[in-house]
């Protein structure tokens, strides 16, 4: 539940105890979820509370000493912990936002607790105006920010105050000193692809990337993957963000001489009009990155089926989209799960964190790590999540999955 906050951008989020959360059959992204219940992970947490309302009960007598308890910002909570959420809750990406916002309720509201209490802050507004506002009210630990010069911008001011940030990005550059990313890193899903790849018996591979930033990362990860798992690497051909420009990679990629496979680290749209050109000068495993997760008509293009990508797995995500479309009228962002994990998290930790107390930021290297919507996750000693994915398969019905995320380290 959101309340009007302190100021006009900020909202107080708490369980709400009256909620029976329905559920209803509304459709999952996928048609091939596996049956499992986001409620599976309520059993990992404790009792529910809610956070009065600005309109409540009578204001007490002052108190003897005045001085006492007194300032700017947030009333002191002595009971549960302070943590801000910084999210756009206005501007291009609020949609986005929003969701994320939105999730963190139905967490709350799942984990049943009683020990957090999560405050809002708009960062379309300004991130680092956001920050420095959601430090001065107390909190200990900040949630977001989304975009990853976001995270630049509030960074130094956490680190200042020793606030750890769990960031939503997925940009590894902003990642140390302080910032943890939950963010999807497309590294990881060309790691995971290309292994699987080459153990079902690949062994020359190419690849086709965008000239961006996700291109680089991806193909930097390519190349260390294909030497990782032994294979040989034959071409990477890279393109502007035209047609034109996409194709005649895809037929620079199709002459660069024998492959047996080929990564595609773009949306499933441009793989798509490059798949045919690149099969054009004999059969070629395509490989894809998590991009493709999100795309369910992938499999109504011939050319694509067959083809593998890895991602993180969407059995709980189903049950996750199901209980938000009941609960808020539509479907959840796909990043919205992201929203909802650093709830679990931060409730897991909550358990041995005194209220009012600095974070305890060396709780976030766990070897053993944590679990979500996302499935397992970890963070190594540069502060990236490191995520446990599957691999599936594309076929004219949907996605099969072929080789199943890990369920532990």
């Amino acid at each position: 539940m959101f309340e009007s906050g302190m100021t006009p951008k900020m909202a107080e989020t708490a369980p709400d105890c009256h909620d029976d959360a329905r559920r209803n059959n509304a459709s999952p992204r996928r048609r091939m979820l596996r049956g499992l219940g986001v409620m599976a992970m309520a059993g990992l947490l404790a009792a529910c509370q809610m956070v009065p309302k600005a309109n409540g009960p009578a204001t007490p007598p002052p108190p003897t000493n005045p001085d006492d308890n007194v300032g700017p910002g947030l009333p002191t909570d002595t009971d549960r912990h302070r943590v801000a959420l910084l999210v756009p809750q206005t501007g291009a990406n609020a949609d986005v936002g929003t969701a994320i916002a939105n999730a963190t309720t139905l967490a709350l509201l799942d984990s049943r607790t009683e020990r957090v209490r999560i405050t809002t802050y708009d960062t379309a507004l300004g991130a680092a105006a956001a920050a420095r506002q959601a430090i001065a009210d107390g909190n200990k630990l900040i949630l977001g920010p989304l975009l990853s010069e976001d995270v630049a911008a509030v960074a130094p001011i956490a680190r200042d105050a020793k606030v750890p940030v769990l960031s939503f990005s997925n940009d590894s550059g902003v990642a140390g000193n302080g910032v943890f990313i939950m963010g999807f890193v497309p590294g990881q899903s060309v790691e995971r692809v290309v292994a699987f790849s080459r153990a079902r018996g690949h062994q020359r591979f190419g690849a086709l990337v965008p000239k961006n930033v996700y291109g680089d990362r991806s193909a930097a990860a390519f190349r260390a993957a294909v030497a990782q798992a032994g294979g040989t690497l034959v071409a990477v051909e890279s393109y502007d963000r035209s047609a034109t420009a996409l194709s005649g990679a895809a037929r620079r990629i199709a002459n660069a001489g024998a492959m047996d496979a080929v990564l595609i680290a773009d949306s499933g749209g441009n793989a798509i009009r490059a798949v045919p050109v690149i099969k054009g000068t004999g059969n070629k495993q395509i490989l894809g990155t998590e991009l493709w997760n999100t795309d369910a008509a992938l499999g109504g293009n011939a050319a694509m089926r067959g083809a593998w990508f890895a991602s993180v797995s969407d059995g709980l995500y189903g049950q996750l989209a199901t209980k938000y479309r009941t609960r808020f009228g539509k479907a959840p962002y796909r990043l919205a799960s992201l929203g909802y994990d650093s709830v679990l998290l931060t409730v897991r930790i909550a358990r041995d964190w005194k209220p009012g107390s600095n974070f305890p930021t060396n709780r976030l290297l766990a070897a053993d790590g944590f679990g979500g919507i996302d499935g397992i996750f970890r963070f190594n000693n540069r502060g990236i999540a490191e995520r446990a994915l599957e691999v599936s398969e594309i076929g004219a019905g949907g996605f099969r999955v072929v080789d199943p995320a890990p369920t532990k380290w």
